[in-house]
Protein backbone atom coordinates (compact mmCIF):
# COMPACT_ATOMS: atom_id res chain seq x y z
CA UNK A 1 0.00 0.00 0.00
CA UNK A 2 1.47 3.13 -1.19
CA UNK A 3 0.73 7.03 -2.39
CA UNK A 4 1.91 8.55 -5.24
CA UNK A 5 1.60 12.31 -5.85
CA UNK A 6 -0.43 12.55 -9.81
CA UNK A 7 -1.01 15.70 -11.40
CA UNK A 8 -0.56 17.55 -7.96
CA UNK A 9 -3.03 14.86 -6.23
CA UNK A 10 -2.36 12.48 -3.88
CA UNK A 11 -3.43 9.18 -4.70
CA UNK A 12 -3.37 5.56 -3.30
CA UNK A 13 -2.99 2.15 -4.91
CA UNK A 14 -1.80 -1.21 -3.88
CA UNK A 15 0.92 -3.28 -5.22
CA UNK A 16 1.81 -6.84 -5.09
CA UNK A 17 5.19 -7.89 -6.69
CA UNK A 18 5.52 -10.28 -9.77
CA UNK A 19 7.99 -11.36 -12.28
CA UNK A 20 9.80 -8.65 -14.53
CA UNK A 21 9.27 -10.68 -17.71
CA UNK A 22 5.68 -10.22 -16.82
CA UNK A 23 3.36 -7.17 -17.61
CA UNK A 24 2.34 -4.70 -14.88
CA UNK A 25 -1.20 -5.18 -14.28
CA UNK A 26 -3.01 -1.60 -13.66
CA UNK A 27 -6.87 -2.58 -12.06
CA UNK A 28 -9.06 0.33 -12.61
CA UNK A 29 -12.45 0.26 -10.74
CA UNK A 30 -15.74 1.75 -11.76
CA UNK A 31 -17.97 4.62 -10.90
CA UNK A 32 -18.50 5.54 -7.43
CA UNK A 33 -16.15 2.23 -6.08
CA UNK A 34 -12.69 1.82 -5.01
CA UNK A 35 -9.61 -0.70 -5.28
CA UNK A 36 -11.72 -3.39 -2.94
CA UNK A 37 -14.07 -3.65 -5.95
CA UNK A 38 -11.02 -5.84 -7.18
CA UNK A 39 -11.29 -9.18 -5.31
CA UNK A 40 -8.10 -10.92 -3.87
CA UNK A 41 -7.94 -13.43 -6.90
CA UNK A 42 -7.01 -10.17 -9.43
CA UNK A 43 -5.43 -8.11 -7.15
CA UNK A 44 -3.12 -10.91 -6.05
CA UNK A 45 -3.12 -12.92 -9.32
CA UNK A 46 0.03 -15.09 -9.37
CA UNK A 47 3.41 -14.36 -11.03
CA UNK A 48 2.06 -11.18 -12.03
CA UNK A 49 3.16 -7.54 -10.57
CA UNK A 50 -0.52 -5.85 -9.88
CA UNK A 51 -1.33 -2.51 -9.04
CA UNK A 52 -4.78 -1.15 -8.24
CA UNK A 53 -5.78 2.37 -7.58
CA UNK A 54 -8.44 4.43 -5.87
CA UNK A 55 -9.03 6.99 -8.37
CA UNK A 56 -8.70 10.89 -7.42
CA UNK A 57 -11.49 11.70 -4.66
CA UNK A 58 -12.36 7.91 -4.41
CA UNK A 59 -11.09 5.42 -1.45
CA UNK A 60 -8.11 6.82 0.31
CA UNK A 61 -6.98 9.17 -2.63
CA UNK A 62 -7.18 12.71 -2.20
CA UNK A 63 -10.40 14.41 -3.52
CA UNK A 64 -11.22 16.44 -5.98
CA UNK A 65 -12.80 13.56 -8.45
CA UNK A 66 -12.63 14.16 -11.96
CA UNK A 67 -15.95 14.80 -14.78
CA UNK A 68 -14.05 13.55 -17.82
CA UNK A 69 -12.65 9.92 -18.51
CA UNK A 70 -10.09 12.18 -20.75
CA UNK A 71 -8.98 13.39 -17.04
CA UNK A 72 -9.36 9.96 -15.38
CA UNK A 73 -7.17 8.46 -18.08
CA UNK A 74 -4.52 11.40 -17.98
CA UNK A 75 -4.12 10.34 -13.84
CA UNK A 76 -3.61 7.08 -14.83
CA UNK A 77 -1.15 7.38 -17.60
CA UNK A 78 0.35 9.77 -15.39
CA UNK A 79 0.46 7.16 -12.53
CA UNK A 80 2.29 4.73 -15.06
CA UNK A 81 4.91 7.37 -15.36
CA UNK A 82 5.26 8.17 -11.95
CA UNK A 83 5.68 4.57 -10.84
CA UNK A 84 8.19 4.27 -13.95
CA UNK A 85 6.14 1.26 -15.41
CA UNK A 86 6.72 -0.41 -18.71
CA UNK A 87 4.25 -2.76 -20.47
CA UNK A 88 1.34 -2.27 -18.62
CA UNK A 89 -2.00 -3.87 -19.31
CA UNK A 90 -4.95 -1.99 -18.05
CA UNK A 91 -7.77 -4.02 -16.73
CA UNK A 92 -10.93 -1.39 -16.66
CA UNK A 93 -14.40 -2.31 -14.98
CA UNK A 94 -17.50 0.02 -16.38
CA UNK A 95 -15.69 3.48 -15.98
CA UNK A 96 -12.66 2.15 -15.71
CA UNK A 97 -13.39 -0.15 -18.66
CA UNK A 98 -13.75 3.41 -20.37
CA UNK A 99 -10.91 4.52 -18.96
CA UNK A 100 -8.71 1.82 -20.48
CA UNK A 101 -10.48 2.02 -23.69
CA UNK A 102 -8.82 5.80 -23.93
CA UNK A 103 -5.12 4.41 -22.74
CA UNK A 104 -5.41 2.65 -25.38
CA UNK A 105 -6.37 5.28 -27.63
CA UNK A 106 -4.77 8.68 -25.93
CA UNK A 107 -1.83 6.69 -24.58
CA UNK A 108 -0.91 3.75 -26.74
CA UNK A 109 2.94 4.17 -25.82
CA UNK A 110 1.84 3.19 -22.18
CA UNK A 111 -0.46 0.37 -22.80
CA UNK A 112 0.31 -2.97 -23.66
CA UNK A 113 -3.20 -4.66 -23.50
CA UNK A 114 -6.49 -3.83 -21.98
CA UNK A 115 -9.33 -6.14 -20.24
CA UNK A 116 -12.42 -4.55 -19.90
CA UNK A 117 -15.10 -5.78 -17.93
CA UNK A 118 -18.48 -4.54 -17.99
CA UNK A 119 -18.24 -1.96 -19.85
CA UNK A 120 -19.50 -0.33 -23.15
CA UNK A 121 -17.53 1.83 -26.06
CA UNK A 122 -20.74 4.37 -24.44
CA UNK A 123 -21.84 4.65 -21.20
CA UNK A 124 -24.91 6.70 -21.08
CA UNK A 125 -26.26 7.42 -17.65
CA UNK A 126 -29.92 8.72 -17.52
CA UNK A 127 -30.97 11.97 -16.41
CA UNK A 128 -32.93 10.90 -13.39
CA UNK A 129 -29.75 9.15 -11.96
CA UNK A 130 -27.60 12.56 -13.09
CA UNK A 131 -30.08 14.66 -10.73
CA UNK A 132 -30.53 12.41 -8.33
CA UNK A 133 -26.91 11.86 -7.67
CA UNK A 134 -26.76 15.14 -6.13
CA UNK A 135 -30.58 15.78 -4.82
CA UNK A 136 -31.29 12.14 -3.29
CA UNK A 137 -27.84 10.45 -3.13
CA UNK A 138 -28.90 7.87 -0.84
CA UNK A 139 -32.03 7.05 -3.10
CA UNK A 140 -29.35 6.57 -6.20
CA UNK A 141 -26.76 4.04 -4.03
CA UNK A 142 -30.13 1.81 -3.49
CA UNK A 143 -30.96 1.76 -6.83
CA UNK A 144 -27.57 1.03 -8.21
CA UNK A 145 -27.34 -1.77 -5.59
CA UNK A 146 -30.00 -3.16 -6.79
CA UNK A 147 -28.79 -3.38 -10.78
CA UNK A 148 -25.48 -3.99 -9.95
CA UNK A 149 -25.49 -7.52 -9.13
CA UNK A 150 -26.55 -10.96 -10.24
CA UNK A 151 -29.64 -12.61 -8.72
CA UNK A 152 -29.03 -14.71 -5.67
CA UNK A 153 -25.52 -12.51 -4.50
CA UNK A 154 -25.11 -12.74 -0.97
CA UNK A 155 -26.83 -9.58 0.96
CA UNK A 156 -23.05 -8.94 2.56
CA UNK A 157 -22.17 -8.35 -0.93
CA UNK A 158 -24.43 -5.90 -2.00
CA UNK A 159 -24.30 -4.16 1.08
CA UNK A 160 -20.56 -3.34 0.76
CA UNK A 161 -21.27 -2.35 -2.69
CA UNK A 162 -23.70 0.09 -1.36
CA UNK A 163 -21.40 1.44 1.16
CA UNK A 164 -18.45 2.08 -0.56
CA UNK A 165 -20.61 4.34 -3.16
CA UNK A 166 -21.85 6.26 -0.23
CA UNK A 167 -18.56 6.45 1.04
CA UNK A 168 -17.62 7.74 -1.82
CA UNK A 169 -20.17 10.74 -2.09
CA UNK A 170 -22.41 12.25 -4.11
CA UNK A 171 -20.09 14.94 -5.58
CA UNK A 172 -17.55 12.44 -6.58
CA UNK A 173 -19.60 9.86 -8.12
CA UNK A 174 -21.83 12.52 -10.25
CA UNK A 175 -18.95 13.53 -11.30
CA UNK A 176 -17.96 10.23 -12.23
CA UNK A 177 -21.77 9.66 -13.50
CA UNK A 178 -21.14 13.10 -15.75
CA UNK A 179 -17.65 11.32 -17.20
CA UNK A 180 -19.40 8.14 -18.16
CA UNK A 181 -22.45 10.13 -19.97
CA UNK A 182 -19.85 12.47 -22.36
CA UNK A 183 -18.06 8.92 -22.84
CA UNK A 184 -18.32 7.61 -26.52
CA UNK A 185 -15.62 5.90 -28.39
CA UNK A 186 -17.58 3.55 -30.87
CA UNK A 187 -16.24 5.27 -33.73
CA UNK A 188 -13.03 4.84 -32.58
CA UNK A 189 -12.77 1.18 -31.50
CA UNK A 190 -10.78 0.29 -34.37
CA UNK A 191 -7.93 2.86 -33.92
CA UNK A 192 -7.13 0.07 -30.99
CA UNK A 193 -4.74 -2.10 -32.06
CA UNK A 194 -3.17 -3.96 -28.33
CA UNK A 195 -4.33 -6.94 -27.34
CA UNK A 196 -7.90 -6.81 -26.40
CA UNK A 197 -10.41 -9.11 -23.98
CA UNK A 198 -13.80 -8.09 -23.30
CA UNK A 199 -15.22 -9.81 -20.55
CA UNK A 200 -19.43 -9.48 -20.61
CA UNK A 201 -21.84 -10.96 -18.05
CA UNK A 202 -25.07 -12.85 -19.33
CA UNK A 203 -27.08 -11.18 -16.94
CA UNK A 204 -25.56 -7.52 -16.63
CA UNK A 205 -28.16 -5.19 -16.51
CA UNK A 206 -26.23 -2.13 -16.13
CA UNK A 207 -23.98 -2.60 -19.06
CA UNK A 208 -25.86 -5.04 -21.05
CA UNK A 209 -23.70 -8.02 -22.49
CA UNK A 210 -24.55 -6.63 -26.41
CA UNK A 211 -22.11 -3.84 -25.34
CA UNK A 212 -19.16 -5.82 -24.81
CA UNK A 213 -20.27 -7.74 -27.60
CA UNK A 214 -19.98 -4.74 -29.68
CA UNK A 215 -16.55 -3.63 -28.54
CA UNK A 216 -15.08 -7.26 -29.40
CA UNK A 217 -16.63 -7.04 -32.94
CA UNK A 218 -15.14 -3.91 -33.47
CA UNK A 219 -11.89 -3.65 -31.51
CA UNK A 220 -9.46 -5.69 -34.14
CA UNK A 221 -9.25 -9.67 -32.96
CA UNK A 222 -10.29 -8.31 -29.44
CA UNK A 223 -11.55 -11.85 -27.73
CA UNK A 224 -15.39 -11.94 -25.81
CA UNK A 225 -15.04 -14.07 -22.75
CA UNK A 226 -19.10 -14.62 -21.39
CA UNK A 227 -19.81 -15.29 -17.93
CA UNK A 228 -22.72 -17.15 -17.44
CA UNK A 229 -25.17 -15.57 -15.21
CA UNK A 230 -22.66 -12.85 -14.19
CA UNK A 231 -23.99 -9.44 -13.11
CA UNK A 232 -22.36 -5.96 -13.97
CA UNK A 233 -20.45 -6.86 -10.55
CA UNK A 234 -19.05 -10.04 -12.36
CA UNK A 235 -15.77 -10.44 -11.05
CA UNK A 236 -16.93 -10.05 -6.97
CA UNK A 237 -19.71 -12.77 -7.53
CA UNK A 238 -17.56 -15.31 -9.77
CA UNK A 239 -14.25 -14.38 -9.12
CA UNK A 240 -12.42 -17.17 -9.91
CA UNK A 241 -13.80 -17.28 -13.26
CA UNK A 242 -13.10 -13.78 -14.16
CA UNK A 243 -9.32 -14.05 -13.07
CA UNK A 244 -9.38 -17.53 -15.35
CA UNK A 245 -10.06 -15.64 -18.19
CA UNK A 246 -7.65 -13.09 -17.72
CA UNK A 247 -4.98 -15.43 -17.25
CA UNK A 248 -5.54 -17.35 -19.89
CA UNK A 249 -5.31 -14.33 -22.05
CA UNK A 250 -2.45 -13.13 -20.68
CA UNK A 251 -0.69 -16.48 -21.01
CA UNK A 252 -1.95 -16.06 -24.66
CA UNK A 253 -0.45 -12.86 -25.17
CA UNK A 254 2.51 -11.88 -23.09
Amino acid sequence: MAYLTVNGQRVFYTHKRGSSDLPNLILVHGAGGNHLGWPPELRRLPGYAVYAVDLPGHGRSAPPGRSSITTYTDDVAALIDGLGLENAVIIGHSMGGAIAQMMALRHPDKTAGIILIGTGARLPVSDAILEKALTNFEETAAFVSKYAWARGVPEPLIAEGYKTMMDTGAQVTHGDYVACNAFDVSDRLPQITVPTLVIAGSTDMMTPHKLGQFIADHIPNAKLVTIEGGGHMMMLEQPEKVATAVSNFLHTHF
